[in-house]
């Protein structure tokens, strides 16, 4: 029997956290979970990874942060930095701090486990355009970024977007904005 891969996932979501887990565990990695930086430094020395996910951003505190010390402590490791917060400033500080890779959510295991696959090589022929959406997550763009142009008034927005105002709330009440 080969040995297990080893996974720390640092991400503040706990739902979002365990379903990660259960999903590597599937695939044969053995995953230790911190929900912040505090956590990481005490999983280090158990875990001794050869992966990691880490989400960007951890409640008040920054993901790069915990790359840094993920990097020090096994520059050989594989970082896969995900977030709902994608911009080209964290990416490229996430790269120099010692990803291997950075993805925006949604991201699934796949996605993760291309990532680390491909964390060595660079891709010239990557597609320009982004990947398919499905109908709900433009939807729910969609109404964040009308939400945002008519500063969260959510009658406004009802009408801008063309719905009743209690449909709209609804639909925010499913998903709450953070």
């Amino acid at each position: 029997m080969t040995e297990q891969r080893r996974l720390l996932i640092v991400e503040d979501d706990a739902t979002f956290a365990r379903t990660l887990q259960r999903s590597f565990e599937r695939r044969d990695y053995r995953v230790w979970l911190a929900h912040g930086p505090a956590e990481v430094e005490g999983l280090l020395a158990e875990a001794k990874p050869g992966f990691a996910v880490v989400d960007l951003k951890l409640g008040n505190a920054s993901g790069l942060t915990c790359v840094e010390r993920l990097h020090a402590f096994d520059p050989a490791m594989l970082i896969v930095v995900l977030t709902g917060f994608a911009s080209i400033a964290t990416a490229v500080e996430a790269i120099k701090l010692g990803a291997a890779h950075y993805l925006a959510k949604p991201a699934n295991t796949d996605d993760i486990e291309a990532a680390f696959a491909k964390a060595s090589e660079g891709n010239a022929d990557v597609p320009i355009e982004g990947r398919s959406t499905s109908i709900k997550t433009l939807e729910w763009e969609r109404i964040n970024e009308t939400l945002a142009e008519t500063g969260f008034n959510i009658s406004e927005t009802a009408r801008r977007l063309g719905m009743h105002r209690r449909t709209l709330a609804r639909k925010l009440e499913k998903k709450p904005l953070r």
